[in-house]
């Protein structure tokens, strides 16, 4: 086989992998982290690090991205009723969600000890901070995300500073929140698009009693998307404002 022809081999197999964990990242976030809306394109975010990479960082993000997935396999398991034991025979599943969280953090911070140069640990900490808020530990959150917001990948940081958002409105620091809102919405990312970045933003003054902002964001959207589901939102909004 030539050496060219087992070095594209290589890379698809990278490719896939990557692939299918970011999947399984996106999935997980979507189904059970409504509040920070990842959009698909996270996908891209990764496939993109397989390419233009030194070789050893190449095998060490591959390795990374295997271990992303088993962290990923944790933040899906179920959660048991409360009181139920476990089933030896059944699949894995936890008493609670803090529990389960735990668990993951446990994997995450292996993959950023092991490969902290790498672009799936740099995803693994942006997870670290979103299960952080899931255990209380808000301190941690900001730090995690703080980390990937000042990345130079685009998307993922975008998407670290849509959640950073979340955590400074969940401590009231509301003044910070509305500045990562407005950053995001100057400038949008694949992860974090501009509208939900202004939806966000607009729900804040919405929840502060500032209406006249609220209102303002709202009546922007619809102006400048005529006709579409965003535009319909921000309607019924709107609405809920008279």
């Amino acid at each position: 086989m030539r050496a060219e022809t087992r070095h594209s081999l290589k890379e698809d197999r990278f490719r896939v992998s990557t692939l299918q964990a970011a999947e399984r990242t996106a999935h997980w976030t979507v189904e059970h982290r409504t509040s920070l809306m990842v959009a698909l394109a996270i996908v891209l975010v990764v496939v993109a690090a397989g390419f233009g990479t030194w070789s050893y960082l190449t095998k060490q993000d591959q390795r990374a991205s295997i271990e992303l997935g088993q962290a990923t396999r944790i933040m899906e398991a179920p959660i048991r009723p409360a009181g139920a034991p476990a089933q030896p025979d059944a699949p894995t599943s936890y008493a609670s969600l803090q529990e389960r969280s735990a668990a993951a953090q446990k994997e995450l911070q292996s993959i950023v000890d092991k490969y902290p140069h790498t672009h799936t640990a740099d995803i693994a900490r942006y997870m670290l901070g979103v299960t952080s808020t899931e255990l209380g530990n808000n301190a941690q959150a900001e730090k995690y995300l703080s980390e990937v917001a000042s990345i130079h990948n685009k998307d993922l940081a975008a998407l670290a500073n849509f959640a950073l958002a979340a955590v400074y409105r969940k401590e009231g620091k509301d003044a910070q929140a509305i500045a990562l809102y407005k950053q995001l919405i100057d400038k949008p990312a694949q992860t974090v698009g501009k509208i939900t970045a202004q939806m966000e933003l607009a729900s804040l003054y919405q929840s502060k009693q500032q209406i006249v902002d609220a209102k303002n964001i709202y009546q922007q959207i619809q102006k400048d998307n005529p006709a579409t589901e965003a535009a319909s939102l921000a309607s019924q909004k709107l609405a809920q404002l008279k």
